[in-house]
């Protein structure tokens, strides 16, 4: 059992580490001489890369960049919250009881990155033709993956009986 309570904690930190990386670092879209993440715009102009606001206008509408930096954000928080309360409920749960709270903060981190990277499939670079998804874009999609099924392992563990 205390393996598996480390499998699911480590597969929870991968997460949380993988979440952050997503929301944090700078390559969503990226092409040879531009890197784009959901805060800002890196050019390089004669190998010096140059930090820029990101483009306004209707190719990059500004309530659906914000939609998707919420929603990363409250990704990372809801997974923090969820990995603290896994280990309250490790102490405070009773014998027999299911991680109902910390599946649920699972949960909702899950569909929190599944929107801010569906949103972003969805509204930005659709005109762009020379560029492709950067390893951040890719990332928020492995953190779906695992929130969602440490969510339903959350959900599925019950505490040990004996």
């Amino acid at each position: 059992m205390l393996i598996l309570l480390a499998g699911i904690f480590g597969i929870h930190i991968i997460g949380i580490i993988i979440l952050l990386v997503a929301t944090i670092d700078n390559v969503w879209w990226m092409t040879d001489e531009i890197s784009t993440d959901v805060w800002a715009r890196w050019i390089q102009t004669n190998g010096v890369w140059n930090l820029t606001d990101l483009p306004t206008g209707s190719h990059y509408p500004q309530d659906y960049l914000q939609a998707v930096q919420a929603s990363s954000v409250l990704a990372c928080i809801f997974s923090i919250i969820g990995i603290f309360v896994f280990v309250a409920q490790l102490f405070t749960l009773e014998k027999g009881q299911r991680f109902t709270i910390s599946g649920a903060f699972q949960l909702l981190a899950c569909l929190c990155i599944m929107i801010a990277a569906a949103i972003y499939t969805d509204r930005f670079h659709l005109d762009e033709k020379n560029g492709w998804y950067g390893h951040c874009f890719i990332l928020a999609w492995i953190a779906f993956s695992l929130t969602f099924i440490s969510s339903i392992i959350y959900f599925v563990l019950r505490k040990k009986t004996a």
